[in-house]
């Protein structure tokens, strides 16, 4: 049997603090633990934030915490053909379409909707996509892309899930609500969720899913904040013919009033920490690992 690969994924848009360590802590040690591999990539497709310097202190930070990784670190810039691959599959069974509303619109159409009631939120507290552009006709969707009108490409979720049902995923941690064990996944509760742009062919759903098959990633360890999301993920892997790897949510490091730690806190970055003296047992010991 071949050893389980894990793996650690940021994104170089800022720096990292004590949620991103005690999870890429989670995956070294579990890796050492299961006499696995650890790998590391760099999810670097938002080419607006993402930064050469966050990217290189991303190496430094994990270093310095004494986290070692198989080479050479997988960056998505440089793999969007198998994003454009697995789109392309997903299209070829009519799952995909293009929508043109910007953010303000999609506002504006919520709105309307709630003059009615509530509109519904996906797990994240988002409104679902409320748009009819999945009613197109062929020839104005042509007409409005030819256009240079900026689009979204989205999953026509009812019909993906008419293709595969009873979707379940195996939790080895804990969700937000307690959940262990085989879980059920219900990827209709986020709608038709965007898997590409005009200017970039994937998100981060379709993406993760791609680069976990394609490294070979058996068990994936993460924050609670996604376990919701993976069940968009057990959807596209179906879908996709990928495999099926384990799951481990954990718990996510919160600040003093409860909130979820930001890039933007300096006060739990890992280089103002060690700036300030801290070492990496203390790191560690902060982050309940010690």
């Amino acid at each position: 049997m071949a050893p389980p690969v894990f793996r650690f994924a940021p994104s170089p848009n800022g720096h990292l603090h004590l949620g991103h360590a005690y999870s890429a802590l989670l995956n070294f040690d579990r890796a050492r633990e299961a006499g696995g591999r650890l790998l590391l990539r760099i999810e670097d497709i938002d080419a607006t934030r993402c930064r050469p310097e966050y990217e290189a202190a991303i190496y430094e930070d994990l270093g310095w915490l004494g986290i070692a990784w198989d080479t050479p670190v997988r960056r998505q810039s440089e793999h969007l053909a198998d994003y454009r691959a697995a789109l392309e599959k997903l299209a070829a069974l009519g799952l995909v379409y293009p929508a043109f509303e910007s953010r303000a619109e999609i506002a504006r159409l919520v709105a309307g909707r709630e003059a009615d009631g509530p509109w519904p939120r996906d797990p994240d507290g988002a409104p679902v996509y409320p748009g009819d552009a999945k009613s197109l006709p062929v020839s104005e969707r042509s007409r409005l892309i030819d256009s240079g009108l900026p689009y979204a490409l989205r999953l026509d979720m009812a019909a993906a899930c008419r293709r595969v049902s009873g979707l379940t995923w195996n939790e080895l941690g804990e969700g937000p609500d307690g959940e262990r064990g085989l879980v059920v996944a219900r990827p209709e509760a986020w709608g038709d969720v965007i898997l590409a742009r005009k200017e970039i062919p994937t998100s981060y759903h379709l993406s993760v899913v791609v680069d976990d098959a394609l490294q070979g990633v058996s068990e994936i360890v993460r924050g609670q904040d996604l376990f919701h999301a993976t069940s968009v993920h057990r959807l596209l892997q179906a879908l996709l013919g990928l495999p099926e790897p384990a799951y481990r949510h954990h718990t996510l490091i919160r600040d003093a009033d409860g909130r979820k730690l930001s890039k933007s806190d300096r006060s739990t970055g890992l280089r103002e920490l060690r700036a300030a003296g801290s070492s990496p047992a203390g790191v560690r010991k902060a982050v309940g690992l010690g």
